[in-house]
């Protein structure tokens, strides 16, 4: 099996986290994140992430260059829509291959005035203005010509609110607003047989200009409006445009994107991994589409990765109440045992149990997870029967956290501190 080198650039935008969890897994794929030297989230899962320049900087081709040289990069996959412009503009001086679609592609979608000029009669797309004085009826919608998400977007409802926006907005253009549902098609093309995928999701709760609560519908429109974009554009591997309702009821075109969409992961999760069927395109690879059949309803939250200097060689962990909550397996503790044992290191059990303990390890499937086992009678301390100094204590029980913590000086934590040892960075603070 030939694993390919994948560099995801910048890989701290939504569009680069998504195409980390689409990746993580996939025995076809190592996985490399590149960005600034900045705080973003990339720089917590990406198993290795590497400094670049932005593309607004000098020497940005250089060092993108050096990097995958040293790296022995196969492929590179953009995470951002300018950035997707620069790379499709120098990628034959690249030693990678840049995962996207052609560059006509790549320079026309990345303008709404020049997208929307290219399909005028093949979709519906929305009414222009070219000047305020040609505005008779409100309201209209304002917004920056290469923008994205919800930045500079803006309902306008008079004149003089129009002609103040167009002023503080750079480069923008005045669409006819469109008051009805919201929509994103995902696709999938093979650059000989067309698209071989296209599904709509209904976008219900945005927040930014991103899509935080989406549920796939029926949108019968939906692939002949994709066939028809595609075809024009000549896109292929992962993309998706937006549409939306006119006062009317027709769906018309907001924005073409020939990339990867953060909320792709509803049809991800079907059966669609966009970032590994695009590589699998690039490489001519034989493809068939075949998604689970269902509704998959995504909804978007923060999430919690820490970075720490919590260092240890032993897992010292209670049954009850903390492996077992209320007769069932805590996931969260035996996802910490696991990725103990993946790292090499002891786990041991120390429980006062009542019952038959290995039947009820047998029971819960737990059975040859510890590589020790301690079964104390009632009036035993735990803090009596750790040996190790280089390790950690989980229990629930505060007065057992209290005990170990006086009387071995480990660090302690009850069930809701496990987050922070199973979410974390492969870099730790030292």
């Amino acid at each position: 099996m030939k694993q390919r080198s994948v560099l995801v650039f910048p890989a701290g935008t939504e569009i680069g986290l998504e195409i980390f969890q689409a990746l993580r897994y996939c025995k076809e794929v190592r996985l490399f994140g590149a960005g600034q030297d900045i705080s973003n989230h990339a720089k917590f899962v990406y198993p290795e992430y590497h400094i670049l320049p932005a593309i607004t900087e000098s020497g940005w081709q250089d060092s993108l260059v050096s990097l995958c040289q040293s790296l022995c990069i196969d492929y590179i996959l953009p995470a951002y829509d300018d950035v997707i412009v620069a790379l499709s503009r120098v990628a034959d001086q690249l030693p990678a291959k840049v995962i996207s679609s052609p560059s006509y592609a790549c320079e026309t979608t990345r303008s709404k005035l020049a997208t929307y000029q290219a399909l005028k009669g093949v979709v519906r797309v929305p009414h222009i203005y070219a000047t305020a004085d040609d505005v008779h009826d409100y309201p209209v919608l304002i917004k920056p010509d290469r923008g994205q998400g919800s930045f500079g977007i803006a309902r306008i409802d008079d004149q003089t609110n129009l002609v103040q926006s167009l002023q503080s907005i750079p480069d923008p253009i005045i669409c006819e607003y469109l008051p009805g549902e919201e929509y994103t098609v995902d696709c999938f093309s093979d650059r000989e047989n067309g698209v071989l995928f296209a599904s709509a999701r209904a976008r219900r709760r945005m927040r930014n200009g991103i899509s935080v609560n989406t549920v796939m519908v029926d949108l019968p429109e939906a692939r002949e409006m994709a066939c028809a974009i595609g075809h024009i554009f000549g896109l292929r591997g992962a993309w998706f445009f937006q549409l939306k309702r006119a006062v009317d009821g027709e769906l018309t075109l907001l924005e073409v994107a020939p990339r990867i969409a953060g909320a792709m992961a509803t049809h991800r999760v079907s059966g669609v991994n966009f970032p590994l069927l695009s590589i699998f395109e690039e490489e001519r690879l034989p493809i068939f589409v075949k998604p689970n059949s269902g509704v998959v309803e995504l909804d978007r939250a923060f999430g919690n990765r820490y970075r720490h200097s919590v260092t240890f060689s032993t897992l010292y962990i209670d049954l009850d109440d903390t492996l077992l909550i209320n007769g069932k397996v805590n996931p969260l503790a035996v996802k910490l045992v696991f990725q103990c044992i993946n790292d090499g290191k002891k786990v041991v059990l120390l429980t006062r149990h009542r019952g038959n303990l290995q039947q009820t390890l047998a029971k819960f499937r737990l059975t040859g997870l510890f590589d020790e086992i301690v079964h104390l009678g009632e009036a035993e301390k735990k803090s009596t029967y750790i040996s190790c100094v280089d390790a950690i204590f989980v229990d629930d029980s505060f007065a057992e956290r209290l005990d170990v913590s006086v009387n071995c000086d480990l660090l302690t934590f009850d069930c809701s501190m496990i987050e922070m040892l199973t979410e974390q960075a492969e870099n730790l603070i030292r």
